[in-house]
């Protein structure tokens, strides 16, 4: 019987063990691995599965253009954004995509919730567990993907399943279990009849809500709320933060999967990862005959099980081994393969020193185009800005710098106070302290100009905003 799903792509989180290149503004969901970003491969899987037409992604405010750009540039698919405009867990953004689905698609619809960076290569294995899945959903199952075990892994939690299921391609689980010692891991493996747990779900629309309402009723309450009180536009729902803000942050996992009674497993084996450490990434790259792995210009000499990545820059080791090396523009990680899922505390680390390099690349993207950082001190920066055709910055103003600006190409429109006015390439600007400001590319080319600030303070939060077209105004 043909029936409506509709995938739900969870797109958040820091990803802070994949520092340097997951940062707080460009999250994990948008890193590069086999050629695409995990967040674009994760939709084009999507759209493959049987049945859908239509696809919603939860992810924060933050991110609501980049994640526009990228799954429009895939050129298929229909899909709806619904915003968060703080962090939460799992458990308010599936039960808010729910709500949502509820009133667009009806009760009926099977929704499948699928973590936007997971890696999935097994595309046929992956559709055949879905159709399982989303018979064991319409059976009134609450259904999650079973991972079958390959090693004793401790960064994993399990489930134990018991008995098939009449008719369904699903096992009955009997318990979730934590991430486990490796001792544990071991004799799961040895015994049989345990999975991992992927942290991907299946569901009717009616049979989630219901579960809510049982388990977690304030998820139900509190989410109604930020979806009544929320404004759409252009495919997007942001939802209202002070409702938003009272909801618990509890995993789906903890506020139902494991109260529920009527959940069951499907057992796949669907070449899946959670990309949750570089020594994950690095086991998606070729080898050499020496174990290496390489991405971008990086040379190995008398190296051993050492995985390189750079975006740039050479990156030349000699006779080490068991090493992973990630350059960026303006940090490099370097660790052994045994300690990657520390790196975690490196950006501890730089928080606590408040380091911008633990939230922000060199190049930062914003709705209307990039900046990047080329050199800074004490009382100046200079930058490097790209601002796209059409793309417009806020009307705003900064009470410690003044800023000079050169064109480099393209075409700038500049308000400065109460005067507008057209700078062509090798024109300049000033822009006085606490003049209220504006730059914006009315061409059809991209804007670059090169930015100077001079000032006793030149952080990024030294902005008032007065208006902006991308609802960055409080």
């Amino acid at each position: 019987m043909s029936r409506l799903v509709v995938p739900v792509i969870l797109s958040g989180g820091a990803g802070t063990r994949l520092w340097p290149i997951s940062r707080e503004t460009t999250p994990k969901p948008f890193m590069h691995v086999r050629g695409g970003t995990l967040l674009r491969r994760t939709f084009d899987r999507a759209n493959h599965v049987r049945g859908c037409t239509h696809t919603l992604i939860v992810t924060n405010n933050a991110y609501a253009a980049k994640t526009r750009a990228e799954l429009e540039s895939a050129g298929r698919g229909a899909f709806t954004m619904l915003l968060e405009p703080t962090a939460r867990n799992t458990a308010p953004a599936v039960g808010l995509a729910a709500l949502h689905a509820a009133r667009q698609f009806g009760e009926d619809a099977i929704l499948l919730v699928l973590p936007a960076d997971h890696l999935v290569e097994d595309a046929a294995a992956f559709n055949k567990a879905v159709d399982d899945a989303v018979d064991a959903a319409a059976a009134g199952h609450l259904a999650l993907f079973g991972i079958e075990p390959t090693a004793p892994e401790t960064g994993f939690g399990y489930m134990q399943v018991g008995a098939a299921l009449d008719g369904l391609g699903a096992r009955r689980v009997l318990r979730f279990v934590e991430k486990p010692d490796r001792a544990t891991a071991e004799s799961y493996l040895a015994t049989g009849g345990y999975l991992w747990n992927s942290g991907m779900f299946c569901f009717s629309v009616r049979a989630v809500l219901d579960a809510l309402r049982a388990h977690a009723p304030e998820i139900i309450e509190r989410g109604t709320t930020a979806l009544d009180k929320s404004k759409s536009a252009e495919g997007a729902v942001t939802l209202d933060g002070e409702s938003f803000a009272a909801l618990p942050n509890i995993s789906v996992d903890y506020a139902v999967m494991e109260r529920a009674a009527n959940v069951a497993a499907v057992a796949c084996n669907i070449g899946w990862s959670d990309i949750g450490s570089w020594n994950a990434v690095a086991e998606t790259v070729e080898v050499d005959n020496a174990g290496n792995a390489t991405e971008g210009n990086a040379t190995l000499i008398d190296s051993r099980n050492t995985y390189v990545r750079s975006t740039g820059r050479l990156v030349a080791a000699v006779g080490v081994q068991d090493l992973v090396v990630v350059e960026t523009p303006d940090a490099v990680l370097v660790t052994h393969k045994g300690a990657s899922q520390r790196v975690k505390a490196v950006v501890d680390e730089l928080k606590r020193k408040a380091s911008p390099l633990a939230t922000e690349h060199v190049t930062v993207e914003r709705p209307w185009g990039t900046y990047t950082t080329l050199n800074e001190s004490e009382r100046f920066k200079i930058k490097r800005i790209e601002v796209k055709p059409g793309g417009r910055l806020s009307l705003q103003m900064h009470h410690h710098r003044s800023e000079h600006w050169v064109v480099v190409s393209g075409a700038a429109k500049v308000t400065c106070n109460d005067k507008e006015f057209l700078l062509s390439p090798n024109e300049s600007t000033f822009i006085p302290v606490g003049a209220r400001h504006r730059l914006e590319n009315p061409g059809k080319l991209p804007l670059v100009m090169i930015e100077v600030q001079c000032g006793d303070y030149v952080g990024e939060d030294d902005i008032v905003r007065f208006s902006d077209q991308y609802g960055r105004v409080p």
